[in-house]
């Protein structure tokens, strides 16, 4: 009976090493690695771990590619916050939109922003007041906050740098503080920041920190260093600094050569880094039908947008990737 009690003890013991293997392997990412069902227009991810679903969240904007009847710019406005589900990051699947209690008619909502902290899930959103055929109008970010990741409370519109700033990207500091990157529309389309010291109350700084056109900024600490990438139009602009303030560029921008895989044979856009250890994954959207040879076409194929993932890596000091390697990934919970 001892005997027998001690190789079902055993037994269990090497069930759940076989078990903790499995759930560690990495999975192939799907190329591309999403598709809006309902638009098609899914661009500028947000990625968080949602604890109480057990489950990764990737809000987006949506924009409305497939909507034959906007002119002008219009598809990209009027559009909702769209959410995505994975187990692993690997795969994803469609979810629902964001209940946003915002009283704005026919509202705008670009680029989200989401973070967790102390056990409040907080969103900074770029609010456009209007749906508009070109793009000469008010922008403005504001600030939200849910316990569920669905479901949505305003809490302030942020004074800013000027009344055309988009972009959020919220981090916190060594010291404790907060501190948001942000668009400048305004000043040449410039990265400024904001502090803030319990994310609800913010100090503008009105200093320019990236002075190169460039949006969608997003920082991460990575192989001992503090990193940004942004939205260059020409791939990823890719930024070193010791301070959070003197920012350095490197001399090569990632994601600026088309790649060979579906979908990601054009540049890639307003990205989101998640790291995980050792490893970094930059999660980007691309628009697969600008292509050298549609350049003055404005159709859905032009439109279209899709999130695609690629693997960082470091290289004698520089970020580098190469978007036809399959990516590895299996994200753990983010706690």
């Amino acid at each position: 009976m001892k005997l027998k009690f001690i190789y079902l003890i055993l037994l269990l013991i090497c069930l759940s090493c076989k078990t903790n293997n499995t759930n560690n392997k990495y999975k192939i990412a799907d190329k591309p690695l999403f598709r809006d069902p309902i638009f098609d227009g899914a661009a500028d991810p947000s990625i968080i771990w949602n604890k109480k679903e057990k489950k990764w969240f990737m809000f987006y904007t949506n924009r409305r590619a497939n909507d034959s009847s906007a002119s002008g710019v219009a598809w990209v406005h009027g559009t909702k916050i769209g959410i995505a589900e994975s187990n692993d990051g690997a795969h994803w699947k469609y979810k629902e939109t964001c209940n946003i209690n915002y009283d704005i008619k026919e509202v705008t909502y670009w680029a989200p922003d989401v973070l967790e902290y102390n056990g409040i899930y907080h969103m900074y959103l770029t609010i456009v007041p209007g749906v508009f055929e070109d793009w000469y109008h008010p922008r403005h970010i504001i600030h939200l906050t849910s316990k569920n990741l669905i479901d949505w409370e305003f809490q302030s519109k942020l004074k800013l740098a000027s009344e055309r700033c988009i972009d959020a990207d919220v981090f916190r500091l060594p010291n404790g503080t907060w501190r948001m990157y942000y668009n400048n529309e305004n000043d040449g389309k410039s990265i400024y920041y904001a502090d803030s010291e319990d994310l609800y109350h913010w100090l503008d700084s009105g200093k320019k920190v990236i002075k190169d056109r460039g949006e969608g900024p997003n920082m991460f600490y990575w192989k001992g260093k503090n990193w940004m990438v942004n939205d260059a139009w020409k791939g990823l602009g890719v930024y070193s600094s010791q301070d959070f303030i003197n920012w350095k560029r490197q001399e090569k921008n990632i994601l600026q050569i088309p790649g060979t895989g579906k979908d990601d044979m054009v540049k890639g856009g307003h990205p989101d880094v998640i790291v995980q250890g050792d490893k970094a994954y930059v999660f980007y959207f691309t628009h697969p039908g600008r292509t050298p040879k549609n350049a003055e076409i404005d159709s859905y194929e032009t439109r279209r947008s899709t999130i695609q993932v690629a693997e960082l890596e470091y290289d004698n000091g520089d970020i580098i990737c190469n978007r036809n390697k399959p990516v590895y990934i299996n994200l753990k919970p983010s706690e």
